[in-house]
């Protein structure tokens, strides 16, 4: 099977599955963990899986870069350290951005909640329906997979989604572009570009790089306003 084929067959298994049987809460959240511990082993442009032994030494940042920012050093850095049992997890049940944030923004600066908020739905939304030569395609749970997956490396995490769901539908070289646009978007390369859906439209690329930009503000906004919240309580 081609790229696209073997994609759309998983996803019409993965329906299928759903309907036949759910994954228990205690399945789904062993799931959520392995994921979790593997996305802080994907590095900028390759991926390490345990138990193999990586090296994780932080890249210079390149100097075409660094001349037009005043602390070159400054960048993303994991949620956790690498090889730690007990990873830190925030339960989007205890503080979502639907229910809590989006109020406290408003609060904080008037209308801007109802911007922010449009901004995400309509990235998240925003579909054709299709997946290359292929119309009137369901893409929800793919799109869902690739939001989920940024804020599984934020270690943030939904108790009604099976992150099993991104293991299956998101392949090493997709993970591994997701972990570098998402995270050091000075190291994305046309070649990493490239190396996923292949026979995709760049119409279709591009919108993953949005679902990915705005997953990742809203991550980086659940932790500051649960921050903030917690100050004001």
């Amino acid at each position: 099977l081609s790229e696209l084929e073997a994609l759309m067959e998983r996803m019409k298994r993965l329906q299928e599955d759903k309907e036949d049987e759910e994954a228990s809460q205690e399945e789904m959240a062993t799931r959520f963990e392995k994921e979790k511990k593997e996305s802080l082993l994907v590095i900028s442009g390759g991926i390490c899986a345990f138990p193999v032994q990586c090296s994780f030494d932080d890249e210079i940042v390149s100097t075409d870069v660094s001349r037009y920012v005043e602390d070159p050093g400054f960048g993303y850095k994991d949620f956790a350290r690498r090889g730690e049992d007990h990873l830190p997890t925030f339960r989007a049940q205890d503080y979502t951005w639907e229910n809590h944030g989006f109020s406290l923004v408003n609060r904080l600066y008037s209308d801007i909640g109802h911007l922010l908020d449009e901004k995400f739905r309509m990235v998240y939304n925003l579909t054709y329906n299709t997946m290359a030569t292929h119309e009137d395609v369901d893409t929800t749970t793919l799109r869902r997979a690739l939001f989920n997956y940024v804020h599984c490396m934020y270690g943030i995490r939904y108790d009604d989604y099976d992150y099993g769901e991104v293991n299956q539908l998101l392949e090493r070289s997709l993970k591994v572009y997701i972990k570098t646009v998402t995270c050091y978007p000075e190291r994305t390369t046309k070649r990493m570009y490239d190396s996923y859906w292949r026979q995709f439209k760049h119409s279709e690329k591009v919108h993953v790089n949005l679902l990915l930009m705005e997953a990742r503000m809203q991550a980086e906004l659940l932790y500051a306003l649960r921050a903030i919240t917690r100050h004001l309580t």
